[in-house]
């Protein structure tokens, strides 16, 4: 199918493992040019050359931290000037921290808004002009299905993750006039760099897809995501067939969240 991709410009940040990774490949198999963003150049050098060689689009790597607002003012700039403006951009830069309430100070808290939270705020305030020149964009918050229904002891990722969705929302609603449209990715278990580090923790006498079949056996689907079936959805998403779905917080999850 064609999605009629060709020529678009993507932005991921968290481009180099995982679901930032494969995103980077799909759409640049569907002729988007992508620029990609991580602070390990080493594997983010690695991910560019795997999505160079998949696809037909071009793909840029450069080393950014968006913690640093800095680095994601650099980064949207040069990825809009190497490719001409942006269409897509995919905040994707995160980290999985899960601990009991009593057990999260402050600079873990501070960290984690910041990284998740405010990173996703400052790639969407530089890219936002960028895409109203084009006459719209698609903007995607990667989160999690915690954000709609925490645990125990999930702290402080289902807050940030909560505050993405709704985020979210309100972006969609603010941008809705200008074309960009905006959604949330709500994802359970899906293979990636942390998760995989996960397993290989706490089934370390495992090889990792053993390890993956354990805790695949808690999911209601019976494994663990793939990486490229969030992709897959990103990549729709992004088409015009996407082109009334906006404010909506999508669950990949294997039926783990079951929530609105």
């Amino acid at each position: 199918m064609d999605l009629h991709l060709e020529g678009k410009v993507a932005l991921i940040t968290g481009g180099s493992e995982g679901i930032g990774r494969a995103t980077a490949i799909e759409l640049a198999r569907e002729g988007v040019n992508v620029a990609i963003c991580a602070r390990r150049e080493d594997v983010l050098n690695e991910a560019a050359a795997e999505a160079r060689k998949a696809g037909r689009g071009k793909v840029i790597a450069i080393t950014a931290d968006v913690t640093n607002p800095e680095d994601i003012q650099g980064f949207v700039q040069a990825a809009a000037t190497e490719f001409g403006g942006i269409d897509i951009l995919v905040n994707n830069a995160g980290t999985s921290a899960a601990a009991p309430f009593e057990g999260v100070d402050d600079e873990t808290w501070g960290y984690d808004l910041d990284l998740k939270l405010f990173g996703a705020i400052r790639a969407s305030r530089v890219a936002v002009p960028h895409m109203r020149s084009r006459g719209g964009g698609r903007i995607f918050n990667i989160t999690a299905v915690s954000g709609k229904t925490p645990g125990a002891s999930s702290l402080p990722t289902s807050v940030s993750r909560a505050a993405g969705i709704a985020l979210t929302k309100a972006m969609s609603k603010d941008l809705a006039k200008d074309g960009i449209l905006v959604n949330a990715i709500c994802i359970g278990l899906v293979k990636s760099g942390q998760i995989s580090r996960a397993a290989q923790r706490r089934f370390a006498d495992l090889p990792l897809e053993e390890a993956y079949e354990k805790m695949g056996a808690n999911v209601p689907l019976g494994r663990v995501g793939e990486a490229r079936e969030v992709a897959a959805l990103i990549t729709f998403l992004s088409s015009p067939l996407g082109g009334f779905v906006s404010g909506s917080a999508i669950n990949v999850d294997g039926a783990m969240g079951n929530a609105y």
